[in-house]
């Protein structure tokens, strides 16, 4: 849809804003988790890592050297119920095309999709963090830098490794913090939570970590230019995996023996046969 005062570059925007969010061929779900077991498992301030399957995923798994491309918000029960009956709102994230926006967990429950949750946060500070998410919505990015969509267009651009991270944080406009997870590291900025935070370390005390390395991070951290694998990363977050939260216990697992066993019988078989 467009508005009497769109310009051309308006309308290129959100025509390839919408060509990088078409989804691409090829996808399998290894570990989805339903959205009940979400519910159960997720915490408010907890951050859902996700592995999508559009275009411009490709392009951020490359680029970022990571499994996870989409990074959502859980705000627990903090929103309204919705009047027309439909799924509770309880994640905010951030898409090139809608801005903020609240979608329900059912979203992506046919998704690969991964937890992390800030270590040790103080309930007070865990309530700021979600007004501020819920504060944005409604939130929208200006499309008319068309240049810095461009890239995504290239999901394997011919850069070496060390530059391709940088590749993403170059001349990065609207459309890329769109699609990065640059308003939930904001969030937790507010309350002084550390991401990936450049650590200063007394002479003669370094650890062997790179130079590198050590570069790169306060390069990520001086552009606010963060993404899903940050979260993955960080050491001050923690992976909660809803298997393990509600007590695993290996020996109780069903193995399907039978069908394997039927299977080498058929392959005895068949080897039989042919001599």
């Amino acid at each position: 849809m467009t508005s009497p005062g769109d310009t051309l570059l308006d309308r290129l925007g959100r025509w390839l804003a919408g060509r990088l969010q078409e989804e691409s061929s090829g996808y399998e779900p290894y570990t989805p988790s339903d959205a009940e077991t979400l519910r159960r498992t997720l915490e408010p301030g907890d951050i859902l890592l996700i592995e999508g399957n559009q275009k411009i995923s490709a392009a951020i798994k490359y680029l970022t050297q990571s499994t996870w491309s989409h990074a959502a918000f859980y705000v627990g029960d903090a929103l309204a119920e919705p009047e027309d009956g439909t799924e509770r709102r309880r994640l905010i994230e951030v898409t090139l095309g809608e801005g903020c926006v609240a979608v329900p967990l059912s979203r992506y429950r046919t998704y690969n999709t991964r937890i992390c949750r800030a270590s040790g946060l103080a309930p007070e500070d865990r309530d700021k963090v979600v007004a501020f998410m819920i504060g944005k919505l409604g939130l929208k990015y200006d499309l008319k830098n068309i240049f810095d969509m461009l890239r995504f267009f290239m999901p394997t651009p011919p850069v070496p490794v060390r530059w391709r991270r940088r590749m993403l944080a170059f001349g990065s406009g609207d459309p890329t913090r769109a699609i990065c997870s640059t308003l939930i590291a904001e969030a937790y900025g507010q309350i002084r939570y550390p991401i990936l935070p450049e650590i200063t370390r007394a002479p003669g005390r370094a650890s062997a970590q790179s130079n590198y390395s050590r570069k790169e991070i306060l390069h990520i951290r001086h552009h606010s230019l963060y993404t899903p694998r940050d979260f993955d990363l960080s050491p001050f977050f923690r992976i909660v995996k809803p298997t393990l939260e509600y007590g695993f216990d290996y020996r109780a697992v069903t193995w399907d023996d039978k069908a394997s066993t039927d299977a080498a019988a058929v392959k005895a078989g068949a080897i039989a046969s042919d001599t």
